[in-house]
């Protein structure tokens, strides 16, 4: 079955409709929604789509390789996903139709006053292994 990635942004996607930041929630609402996306990812694992998904902390750094010694490290200017990607989950469905039908109803988590977010979710698919050819 093919995987997919299903991104949840902090920005750099289309506005939401229930387009209110997280830090303006009551503790109640962030809970309601907390709790919409264990029910969402207990609800895949008994079918056998859910594989994993993490929320993701706004803290992050650029490093990479620079020979010998200690590597460079940024926090900028460049777009980061610390700025961009808040989470993910992993699913591992039948077809990209059912991949689609879950992030649509992923979209509507609730947000502020209880109503659903109707957020942007990214769906990646993850690139499989190439076909070993044998003659």
């Amino acid at each position: 079955m093919p995987k997919y990635l299903l991104l949840k942004h902090y920005r750099g996607a289309p506005s939401a409709v229930n387009d209110v930041p997280m830090e303006q929630w009551t503790p109640e609402e962030i809970q309601n929604h907390l709790q919409y996306m264990d029910d969402f990812a207990a609800r895949l694992e008994r079918t056998g789509e859910y594989v994993d998904s993490r929320a993701l902390s706004p803290e992050g750094t650029f490093v990479r390789y620079d020979g010998e010694g200690k590597p460079p490290v940024t926090d900028g200017p460049f777009a980061e996903t610390k700025d961009l990607v808040a989470g993910w989950m992993m699913i591992d469905v039948e077809t990209y139709d059912r991949a689609l039908e879950l992030a649509a109803e992923l979209s509507a988590a609730p947000g502020a006053g209880g109503r659903p977010i109707h957020e942007w979710l990214e769906l990646r698919p993850v690139l499989g292994a190439p076909e070993t050819i044998s003659e």
